[in-house]
Formats: C-alpha cells, sequence, structure tokens
C-alpha cells in the first residue's frame, strides 16, 4: 500500500551522460574541498583548545589538558600503563580525545625518552585510533549539504 507522499523515481535520470574527464573533475574537487574542510576543522580545533588552555591556566594555573589528565588517570592506569607513567600517559590521553592524535603524538615524543617501555607502548596503541572530538567536526564538516 502506497502513501500519499510517495513519488516514482525516473531511473532514465538517475545518471545524466557524462565524459569520464567531467567525471573525474567533479569526484577531484569533493575530494579538493573534504581535504580543506578537514584542514579548517583541526586548525579551528586546536586554536580552540589552545584558547581554553590559556583561559584555564590563567584561572586555575591548570591547562584544561592538565586537569583532564586527573581525570583519565584511573583510565590509563586500568589499561596497563605503570604507575609511574599514568599521570603523563593519561595527559596524553586527554590531548588526543580533545585535540587529535597528531598533537598528541608531538606531546608524546617530547616526553617518549622518560616513559618505560610498557608505558609507551599501550600509550602509542592508545593514540593511533581516530576518535576524538575533532574528528566528529569533520565528519559533520564534510558531509553538511551546503544550503
Amino acid at each position: 500500500m502506497k502513501s500519499q507522499d510517495e513519488q516514482p523515481i525516473a531511473l532514465d535520470k538517475l545518471h545524466e551522460e557524462q565524459s569520464f574527464f567531467e567525471m573525474l573533475g567533479e569526484y577531484i574537487l569533493a575530494g579538493f574541498k573534504v581535504a580543506m574542510i578537514i584542514l579548517a576543522m583541526l586548525i579551528g580545533f586546536i586554536a580552540l583548545i589552545a584558547a581554553v588552555n590559556a583561559l584555564f591556566a590563567a584561572v586555575f594555573g591548570y591547562s584544561f589538558q592538565q586537569l583532564l589528565g586527573y581525570l583519565f588517570y584511573p583510565l590509563a592506569w586500568l589499561i596497563g600503563i605503570p604507575k609511574a607513567d599514568a599521570l603523563q600517559a593519561a595527559s596524553i590521553m586527554a590531548t588526543k580525545l580533545v585535540a587529535n592524535e597528531f598533537v598528541a603524538m608531538i606531546e608524546l615524543q617530547k616526553v617518549a625518552a622518560g616513559m618505560s617501555a610498557r608505558g609507551l607502548g599501550i600509550l602509542s596503541v592508545f593514540l593511533v585510533s581516530f576518535a576524538n572530538f575533532a574528528s566528529i567536526g569533520i565528519v559533520a564538516g564534510a558531509i553538511k549539504r551546503p544550503e
């Protein structure tokens, strides 16, 4: 039983005739647009985190990422990071969550020499995923329909 709102789809107009190079050009432009959206979102999120860190440091004396590090400490310890490395690792885990994995890897590079091999290995595996607030913004920006 069809509802009154349903309209038939004309299959003959579903795919318009288009040369290979026209199609290729459209997809290259679409890919470039997505790349620019990703770049803009990353710059925006990194700038936002820097501003929030500065604000928290001025008000509380600790950056936002340091405070999140204390919240992530139990998780860092639970996933097996040695207690001596857990607070530092938790701060880097928080950096990954609020910024992205690239920024967190830069932070890890600064402290990697002082960490245990076990803590470094576990933290490295944690950091290679693509799940953070910035990725949500990237996906939202990439799939949003222009009006």
